[in-house]
Order: structure tokens, then C-alpha cells, then sequence
């Protein structure tokens, strides 16, 4: 199948390199890279993680140490180039909820807002609305690298509906602002738009807007009269 991404075939710079990584190079990147590279020249079906391992010049076990299989492979490949979602989610996460809205909204920005990031988007968001199977191993990448460390700050019983409102609110904001170039979102700088959602995204993330009823009497007060 010559998927979305077989469609951008220009969409990484410049050809993989062929042979082994020398020591203390980014290996990760340059598996993404190859990756990408691939799945772009073939289309997805006719991809195999041996084939990436060759074109990024490592072993192909060193692959499943980064990625639990090819569709998690492609989906790494449609981020762009040079963001690790598994990393940054750590960094904003890693100051706890307390400011946590704001973080998490200029990351998603500085990453989808740049040159690549704006191509790449197009890209995904255009699979995802023609339900292409494919594009749709990126929302499970995500929801596993990044929205499951948010989930992991927050109350279990509570943590799947404030990580999912999170996750449409942060949508919606990318398909206004690079699909749809609605006003005046698609104009706004990244600091007047971080300040104007990320008060929204705190509140799904505290859970103020639960409407959580009251609980129970004490039993002192009860109708009993036993103290």
C-alpha cells in the first residue's frame, strides 16, 4: 500500500547514510531517519524492520530495543524529525501537574509548529481523517509515550477522562490552527496561544470542571445523634 507517507517522498532531508553507526551517535534518530526514508520510497506494506536495520546501518535487534514493532516504527517515523515523543513527554512531566498545562502546550507547539513539523502534521492529520489503518498507530504511540506518563500524575480512577480531554483539546488547537487556518488561532504566536490554552488544558488535568458532588455526611451528624 502506498500509504500517506509514501505520498510525501521528499519530506526528510537528504538520503540515509549506508553502513554501521559509529559509536555515540544518536542511534535512535538515525533508525527514525532510515525509517522514514523507507516507508516514504516503498509504502508501508512492502517495509520490513530488516530492511530499516540495513538502511540505518545497525542491527535489527537493536530496533526492538526502540520500538515494540513496525507499526510503532511507523508511527515514530511520522514525528518530526528530531523529537523523541517518549523524552519530552519526561521533561514536561517530570515537574509534576503544578504548571503542567502550560508545559505540555509550548512542547506540542515548538514541535508541530516548525517547518517539519507543519509537513508532517498535514501528512497525519490527512490519514487520520481518510482512516487511513496506518496513520493510526500514531495515536497509540502517542497515548504510550507521552499521554500515559501524564496519566501516571494523575488519580487512576480519574486519569483515562482528564488525559483524553487533554488530548482533544490539544488536537483540536493542531487541526485549527495547520489544517482548517482558522482565525485567529492560525495566526497567533506560540507564547499569545500557549497563554490562552493551557489554563483549559490545567483544568482537565486538576479536574475542576468534574462537578464532583460532595461526599457523604459525617456519621456525627446522622440522624442517629451518636457521637
Amino acid at each position: 500500500m502506498r500509504s500517506a507517507v509514501g505520498q510525501n517522498r521528499g519530506m526528510s532531508a537528504g538520503a540515509v547514510r549506508r553502513g554501521r553507526r559509529p559509536a555515540g551517535e544518536d542511534t535512535r534518530a538515525s533508525i527514525v531517519a532510515a525509517a522514514r526514508e523507507e516507508f516514504a520510497a516503498k509504502g508501508y506494506d512492502a517495509v520490513s524492520m530488516r530492511g530499516v536495520a540495513r538502511a540505518a546501518g545497525v542491527d535489527p535487534g537493536l530496533i526492538r530495543h526502540y520500538f515494540d514493532g513496525k507499526g510503532e516504527l511507523f508511527a515514530a517515523s511520522l514525528v518530526p524529525a528530531g523529537a523523541d515523543p517518549q523524552a519530552l513527554a519526561g521533561r514536561f512531566a517530570e515537574g509534576g501537574i503544578e504548571g503542567l498545562g502550560e508545559r505540555l502546550a509550548r512542547t506540542v507547539l515548538a514541535v508541530w509548529d516548525a517547518p517539519d513539523g507543519q509537513v508532517q502534521l498535514r501528512l497525519v492529520l490527512s490519514g487520520l481523517l481518510s482512516a487511513d489503518g496506518h496513520v493510526q498507530e500514531l495515536p497509540r504511540y502517542l497515548q504510550r509515550t507521552v499521554f500515559d506518563q501524564v496519566a501516571a500524575l494523575l488519580p487512576r480512577e480519574v486519569a483515562a477522562r482528564r488525559v483524553g480531554l487533554v488530548a482533544s483539546q490539544v488536537l483540536g488547537v493542531l487541526v485549527a490552527r495547520h489544517l482548517l487556518r482558522l482565525e485567529p488561532v492560525a495566526s497567533m504566536s506560540p507564547d499569545e496561544l500557549v497563554q490562552s490554552i493551557a489554563p483549559t488544558i490545567q483544568r482537565y488535568l486538576e479536574g475542576v470542571d468534574e462537578g464532583l458532588a460532595p461526599g457523604p455526611p459525617e456519621e456525627q451528624n446522622s440522624s442517629h445523634g451518636e457521637y
